[in-house]
């Protein structure tokens, strides 16, 4: 009946909604309904993230503030006061994209990979350490390597008994 709604779908409608004149609308009716609380604004606001349009929407309430169309509240100042100390996002109206997600999941994986390897190498030369300083937790030899050094024994003796 309906049309599948796909991630690509999505993307491409909040490109189109953000920055746009019906977002700006939105936007203001929010400001009048939340009353200035901004944390509930972000909390109702299609497509919108704190991080990347605290600064552009600051922008765009007190434009309007100053026209005449909304009325500043205390909330608002107080909010507008701290988004003014926070250094703005470089463009506000791109979303960081899935892929560059996937990038950092990729690397997140290879760093624990390599963490794991590493741990390995560490205990191998751990316990390499640990045998050559400890001579207790050496293992006993085998019957083949006991008979081998058994003979050699007996060599050396019959060797400094003909001297």
């Amino acid at each position: 009946m309906y049309k599948k709604v796909t991630e690509e779908d999505i993307e491409e409608f909040e490109a189109s909604y953000r920055g746009s004149d019906t977002e700006k609308n939105d936007l203001k009716d929010l400001y009048t309904k939340c009353k200035g609380n901004m944390k509930l604004l972000f909390c109702s606001m299609i497509c919108s993230d704190e991080k990347l349009d605290s600064h552009r929407f600051k922008d765009i309430i007190d434009e309007a503030i100053a026209e005449g169309e909304l009325k500043a509240t205390k909330k608002y100042e107080k909010w507008a006061k701290k988004i003014s100390q926070i250094k703005p996002p470089t463009n506000p109206l791109k979303r960081p994209s899935k892929k560059k997600k996937k990038e950092m999941d990729d690397l997140g994986s290879a760093i624990v990979e390599r963490r794991s390897q590493r741990k390995e190498q560490f205990n191998s030369i751990l316990s390499s350490i640990m045998s050559k300083c400890d001579p207790s937790s050496q293992s006993e030899p085998t019957e083949e390597e006991f008979e081998k050094a058994r003979q050699r024994l007996e060599s050396r003796k019959k060797g400094k008994n003909r001297k």
